[in-house]
């Protein structure tokens, strides 16, 4: 009778642990087709449905990984202002100074913009006219013939056409709502950010709560080291943004360069995108001198290659010399993917990511191979 009991209890327990066991429903599964090939079609539509679902929440993921890379880089502000003040005050501090500073430069530079805009296409045909009134243009036209006269005669019978200008963007309606969506955008990113950086700490522990408790300590350190070198990275590219974009206003200005702060601003947004990014702002700006005259194109080409030498080999070393250096291809190829992703706001995003993934690669990667002295035991069956 006991014996009878003790098989009893065996055979449940390999039944209960059977139904336990995920490899008995996979084997099941591999054993019918059907319910092999149900599973299958159920995964690639959960797959399907994923990647609709980031696909239709791009533009909010870009928003939210801009803020956060943005709350990172005023992190070292808050830190260094929290050592004389607590930490609720240093925030407040660095918010008050985010928020005058976007004031500002809305009131500061929007009119300005809006008024070089304006002239810019109120005398933009007289610019072309002047332009092709040049020497330079008429020994081109004499050397390549009627080519030249023909490209420019197209661009000025655009330009003459305000309505063109309007069509570039689908009509004023559409233009218009790329402006508003454009501040929309601005601002959600400024309200994400100021959140992200009064609440940076305990989102910090909250997300090594998912990490088991033995590695907490390795995890919250590889964390520290990487938002500490996204932040050094982020405000140190917007500090040689800062730079050009400001040296280029006054630069335009002195050697009388059509619309110098929409120019200047054009430098700024280039700078924040690492070695293409000043690079191709300085051939759009120099194409735009060039209708002013020939000669003030050149100074701004000459002036330009000159910047990115200092800039290469005197400012950046310096400003990004605690930052993570990121190789140069990996920069056009990430500046290139995030363009592609987002435009310019995943451009800008994608080098601190791209920052992070090698810092995770140089802390966690790298020591686990260097670890690993040995080949793994061959085990013969």
């Amino acid at each position: 009778m006991r014996r009878r009991r003790i098989i009893a209890t065996d055979e449940a327990q390999t039944v209960s642990a059977q139904r336990r066991s995920p490899t008995s429903v996979v084997a099941g599964a591999r054993a019918n087709p059907f319910m092999f090939g149900l599973l299958g079609a159920l995964g690639v539509l959960v797959a399907l449905a994923i990647g609709g679902i980031v696909n239709q929440l791009a533009t909010v993921l870009v928003y939210i990984g801009a803020a956060i890379f943005l709350a990172l880089g005023l992190d070292p502000i808050v830190t260094s202002i929290e050592r004389k003040l607590p930490r609720p005050a240093a925030v407040a501090i660095v918010v008050a100074g985010v928020v005058l500073a976007f004031a500002g430069i809305i009131l500061a530079i929007v009119p300005i913009l809006v008024e070089q805009i304006t002239n810019l296409i109120k005398d933009g045909p007289k610019m072309i006219e002047d332009f092709m009134k040049t020497d330079w243009y008429k020994d081109m036209s004499a050397q390549f013939g009627s080519t030249i006269t023909d490209a420019v005669n197209g661009v000025l019978g655009f330009v003459q056409d305000p309505d063109n200008f309007f069509d570039i963007g689908g009509g004023v309606f559409a233009v218009g709502a790329g402006i508003a969506g454009g501040i929309t955008g601005v601002t959600i990113v400024l309200i994400l950010t100021l959140y992200f950086m009064a609440s940076l700490r305990s989102m910090k522990r909250v997300a090594a709560r998912f990490v088991p408790a033995y590695q907490r300590d390795t995890f919250s350190e590889l964390l520290e080291d990487v938002s500490s070198a996204v932040g050094r990275y982020v405000i140190g590219q917007a500090s040689l943004a800062l730079t050009n974009g400001v040296l280029s206003l006054i630069f335009l200005s002195i050697i009388g360069a059509p619309v110098p702060a929409l120019l200047a601003l054009i430098a700024f947004i280039g700078s924040m995108i690492p070695l293409v990014g000043t690079l191709s702002a300085s051939i759009i700006i120099s194409l735009i001198c060039l209708f002013e005259s020939p000669t003030t194109a050149l100074i701004a080409i000459i002036y330009y290659l000159v910047y990115m030498q200092i800039e290469a080999y005197v400012l950046s070393p310096r400003i990004m010399s605690r930052a993570v250096a990121v190789p140069g291809a990996l920069v056009v190829i990430a500046a290139v993917a995030g363009g592609a992703l987002g435009g310019i706001l995943g451009a800008l995003v994608a080098i601190p990511i791209a920052a992070s993934i090698i810092i995770i690669v140089q802390k966690v990667v790298f020591p686990t191979q260097d670890r690993k002295k040995t080949p793994p035991a061959v085990t013969v069956a």
